[in-house]
Parts: C-alpha cells; sequence; structure tokens
C-alpha cells in the first residue's frame, strides 16, 4: 500500500498546528490588506484580520501561488507515493480550477478533489480523508468518494451586518440600506457552489431558529436522517468574536446532546464578504467507509 498524504488548504480551518497533530499539509491563503500581501494563520492571524477588516482596511483575497502549490506537492512526494489535495469549493474560488490543472503534470500522482466543500464542511472532508487513508483507500478512491458525495452537507449563516455584503456587491446599497432600517437579520446558505440568499429575519432569536429549523428539514429530506440527526456531523461556526457562538453552541447542544458538536471560526475568505459577528449551523453526513 503506498503512502498517501493529504493536503488542504487554510479555508478549511485547519490551523497550521491542528495540521500537525492530524497530519495533513494547509496551504496558506493569500490577502491583500492595503495592497500588502499575508497569508492565513503564517502572518495573518484572525485578530489581525478583523482589526483590519475594523478599520475599513482595502481586503481582497487570491488563490495561493502555483510555486507555492507545486512546491508543497513536489516536497510530499519525496516522502510519499501519492497527494489527495482538498481545496475550497470550485463554485467560490479558482483555485480548484487551478490546481486540477496543475495536477496534469504529475502523472496521477496528484488526485484533486472538487468536492464543493469550504469552512467546517471542508475540514470534515479532510478528516475523512485521513480516515480513508487508515482504512487503505488509493487516492483516486477516496477521490471518488468524497466527490460522490460532495452535496452531503450544508451551511446557514446568520449576520450581524449587512455592511460586508454590500461593500462586496453581492447586495445593492439601496437594498442593504433597507435591510439595516428593517433591522433584518438575512440567513445565508451554503448547499455546493454558492452563498446564496435562504431568509430574512427580523430578530437572531429567529434567525437562529430558521437556521436550527433548516438543518433538521435537511436531516430528514435531504440526507435521509431523522430530525435527531443519526449518522449527521453537527458543526457551529462563527465570524469575529465567539461570544454569541458560545450562546447558539449551548442551544444547539441542547437540541442534540448525543452529538460531538464541533465549534471554529469561519474562514477568512467566508469573513471577508459577510463580516463579523456572523454566527452559522453546518452539517454533514456521515461517511460509509
Amino acid at each position: 500500500m503506498g503512502k498517501i498524504a493529504i493536503v488542504t488548504d487554510s479555508n478549511s480551518g485547519i490551523t497550521q498546528a491542528e495540521a500537525a497533530t492530524i497530519g495533513v499539509s494547509v496551504l496558506p491563503m493569500p490577502f491583500y490588506i492595503n495592497g500588502k500581501l499575508h497569508f492565513e494563520d503564517v502572518d495573518l492571524t484572525q485578530e489581525q484580520f478583523y482589526k483590519a477588516l475594523s478599520e475599513d482596511a482595502d481586503i481582497s483575497t487570491s488563490q495561493p501561488g502555483l510555486q507555492d502549490v507545486t512546491d508543497m506537492w513536489d516536497k510530499l512526494l519525496k516522502e510519499y507515493d501519492e497527494i489527495v489535495h482538498i481545496p475550497m469549493s470550485s463554485g467560490l474560488s479558482s483555485s480548484c480550477e487551478t490546481a486540477i490543472m496543475l495536477s496534469g503534470d504529475y502523472d496521477g500522482k496528484v488526485q484533486v478533489v472538487n468536492n464543493q466543500r469550504i469552512s467546517v464542511t471542508q475540514r470534515q472532508s479532510v478528516l475523512d480523508a485521513v480516515a480513508m487513508v487508515q482504512k487503505g483507500y488509493t487516492a483516486a478512491q477516496i477521490k471518488d468518494k468524497l466527490e460522490a458525495t460532495r452535496f452531503e452537507s450544508s451551511i446557514y449563516i446568520t449576520l450581524s451586518t449587512l455592511y460586508y455584503l454590500k461593500k462586496g456587491g453581492r447586495i445593492t446599497p439601496a437594498a442593504a440600506a433597507l435591510g439595516t432600517l428593517l433591522k433584518l437579520k438575512p440567513v445565508l446558505q451554503i448547499q455546493g457552489e454558492k452563498l446564496d440568499a435562504f431568509s430574512k429575519c427580523r430578530t437572531l432569536k429567529q434567525a437562529k431558529q430558521t437556521m436550527l429549523t433548516a438543518i433538521q428539514s435537511d436531516f430528514v429530506k435531504r440526507f435521509g436522517s431523522s430530525e435527531k440527526g443519526e449518522n449527521m456531523h453537527i458543526e457551529v461556526a462563527y465570524s469575529g468574536s465567539d461570544d454569541e457562538a458560545k450562546i447558539f453552541y449551548d442551544e444547539v447542544k441542547a437540541i442534540y446532546p448525543d452529538h460531538d458538536i464541533i465549534m471554529n471560526p469561519l474562514s477568512l475568505s467566508v469573513a471577508c464578504h459577510i463580516g463579523p459577528g456572523a454566527v452559522a449551523i453546518a452539517c454533514v453526513k456521515e461517511l460509509d467507509i
């Protein structure tokens, strides 16, 4: 059995320290802040990012450099026989398509997974890949399994502000002004390729209930589980401060006491578009491996 390396990017929320513990490699995502290049979790911490965001800095995301990707692969292939590379969703970034293109020069030794995940759901894909390596799967088999189950996850997010959606051009200034005036709490969803509108709520309490109802519906209607979420991973995520997320975590845990619920920050690539103060719930169907 060949040795297989698992590679992902920092959109997964897996830190460099956690990666060393899990036994995977993480490409740091590049960010430009006021024209200066930074790398997530290398010289750009969560705190530094949100400080820059609060100062209305000019922040833009980018994809990992071609040389950075191939340098990591080349280094790993000195020790491993194959690589499974799990980037963020191709619907949210061109980094997946770029990695697929680059892998063409590696004679099948690098399998790039396009399984439409980001943040906590992408993290679960990485953990599933590690488990499959331990079970003896080949790199191609891991890729096929992850892509076959690409839509077996959901993320619902409620925002504290519409400012960053407006700034990024995802909603019009008029819609943002009206939403702010009416104190609307939008709920967004990520199911596969895109960040989409899901619902508009008047209070945070209503937004959280909307997300909980949506997740429970997905358990039954999309994933063939029950309202109790058997065979489902459940995650809580947030942007900026985790104060509200801790409250939400306790509420989710009270509903699903038998689940080992994970709470992690949302990836900075998502936070860049939605701002601080967001709270999210996500689920991923357990893989049959």
